[in-house]
């Protein structure tokens, strides 16, 4: 029970995480370096809360998440993502199995086109000729909080009315 308790406490932090993610990115156009080796480094009790033995289902977590930043970094190097992003996205790739990350990441490019658009019809709207910058991490942290909440909340949700 109290290991149920941590896992789902750590799930919550990473939701506040994910929100201050959202509101830095926002605010400033930067996602914290603290924060995501914060999100990374709470991984590994996540793996232990979570009840993933170490062989294969935590080889095979580090290398999705190994892939998934080989990915990210050369879509940075493309200039398509920025540092922030990649780094959120990195270490959520640790938290989440990869059918779980897939999800975010639909979840993601769905919130982040809207967010796209939004952003482009204000710079229109308001005399603005320059470009845009979107704070992308808005758009991953929409999808990590919908991954959290479908998976992790409703999952909770079962084992406290079977429980």
């Amino acid at each position: 029970m109290l290991v149920e308790i941590i896992h789902y406490g750590l799930a919550a932090g990473l939701a506040i995480a994910l929100v201050f993610a959202a509101f830095t990115d926002i605010k400033r156009r930067q996602i914290d370096n603290w924060l995501n080796a914060a999100i990374a480094c709470f991984a590994p009790m996540f793996w232990w809360s979570g009840g993933l033995a170490l062989w294969p289902d935590v080889v095979m977590q580090l290398g999705f998440a190994l892939a998934v930043t080989a990915v990210l970094i050369g879509l940075y190097a493309l200039r398509t993502m920025g540092g922030g992003d990649v780094k959120l996205l990195a270490a959520l790739s640790l938290w989440l199995a990869p059918s779980l990350f897939f999800t975010l990441v639909i979840i993601m490019a769905l919130a982040g086109g809207l967010l796209t658009i939004g952003m482009i019809m204000k710079a229109r709207y308001t005399a603005g000729t320059v470009k845009p910058v979107i704070p992308y991490g808005v758009a991953i942290a929409i999808g990590g909080l919908w991954v959290l909440g479908t998976h992790y909340a409703m999952t909770g949700a079962a084992m406290a009315a079977v429980g």
